[in-house]
């Protein structure tokens, strides 16, 4: 790699690293903006989100939040690295995180092969439901936004059933699946209460994203996907079958996605077990995650601990009387911005590399082709 390549991929970095900054900022000033407006103190307010959520339990809880926000966005992110919108996380970990309660309560194994046995189980049930939309893709060209979207709607209806048909029948006040055995639980990292506390499932989300950005960067599969989905027809002709990759990554999507429900189930949750107040959303989440991170394990890492903090830290504005809803509001902010800045960043990224290679034809030089592959790799 000559000077010319090195200068444009630092020319590259600084923008990269700016833009999620300037992302934060701007959602701060335009909520900043929205509590003047409504009558509050953002000033108080953001001074007192900060000393809420900078003690040590709400940074422990914070990151425990931010786990299966993570394992979500990993999800989402094998199918964009293909060119597949995988909306349907949401109904995948509903529908895994239940069978996974009902088959971990029916065994009593030991400690970690119990553990093992329900994310297999989990792994395996979300990959089951993402087959669906995945051969859809394949035989019948159907949008996976559209087919995962339906099959969301009816991971709805399957969670209520199943629920019902598992329900432990010694309750009677709420319907629930029988409580996982203690063989089957997941300790903690960190614990401050039994409320403030960081799981081991903060060690497995984090194997599992360096594992990811292994296979997908430094393995001949990765590459075969990524050239999948950025050029089908080039990967055909290579030998490489779009639509087998197609369902591979499908497959491998929804088997990342049921785990994401397991952190709450295995060790969040005191009682073990499934519930109907179990949290929800967290697919679309991860969603917001994977675009703020642009599908890198590091950058989605980092999304995902700013949705916790900012969850968290929201809590403390009810001290000063102000709706914690403003925090839903600046996620959304957030996200806007960083498209947006990301956005702007390939622009002169693009330009940049245009002035490059002119100057470099000027001079009686070749062009440097190797910095376009560089980039794409990185985003």
């Amino acid at each position: 790699m000559n000077s010319t390549a090195l200068q444009l991929r630092a020319r590259r970095a600084v923008p990269s690293i700016a833009a999620p900054i300037v992302a934060v900022a701007l959602a701060a000033l335009l909520c900043g903006v929205i509590l003047a407006v409504s009558g509050h103190n953002p000033f108080s307010a953001y001074a007192e989100m900060f000393r809420f959520g900078t003690t040590e339990g709400s940074l422990l809880v914070a990151a425990n939040k931010a786990v299966p926000l993570y394992l979500s966005a990993l999800a989402v992110a094998v199918g964009f690295k293909m060119g597949l919108f995988n909306i349907g996380v949401e109904g995948q970990y509903a529908v895994a995180v239940v069978v996974a309660a009902a088959a971990g309560a029916q065994v009593n194994l030991f400690p970690p092969l119990h553990v093992a046995f329900i994310i297999v189980v989990a792994m395996l049930t979300g990959a089951a439901w993402a087959t669906v939309p995945a051969v859809l893709k394949v035989t019948r060209n159907v949008s996976e936004v559209i087919s995962t979207i339906m099959m969301n709607a009816i991971a709805a209806g399957t969670v209520a059933f199943l629920v019902n048909r598992w329900r432990d029948t010694s309750e009677t006040q709420l319907i629930k699946t029988k409580p996982i055995g203690p063989s089957g639980w997941v300790g903690n990292l960190a614990q401050v209460s039994s409320a403030e506390k960081l799981s081991v499932f903060a060690l497995i989300a984090a194997g599992l994203g360096a594992v990811m950005w292994v296979v997908i960067n430094r393995t001949r599969f990765g590459f075969d996907l990524r050239m999948s989905g950025a050029n089908p027809t080039a990967a055909a002709v290579s030998g490489v079958s779009p639509k087998a990759m197609t369902m591979k990554a499908m497959l491998i999507s929804g088997a990342i996605a049921g785990t994401v429900g397991l952190p709450v189930l295995l060790s969040e949750n005191i009682f073990h077990r499934y519930t109907q107040d179990f949290p929800t959303g967290l697919g679309y989440t991860g969603i917001a995650v994977a675009l703020l991170g642009r599908n890198n394990p590091l950058g989605m890492a980092a999304g995902a601990l700013l949705f916790g903090f900012l969850d968290r830290a929201g809590q403390g504005l009810q001290l000063v009387d102000v709706p914690p809803e403003i925090v839903t509001i600046m996620q959304g902010v957030v996200l806007l911005t960083a498209v947006i800045a990301y956005g702007e960043e390939e622009r002169l990224g693009d330009v940049q590399m245009q002035r490059a290679t002119a100057r470099e034809l000027t001079t009686g030089s070749e062009p440097n082709d190797r910095t376009a592959p560089e980039h794409m790799a990185a985003s």
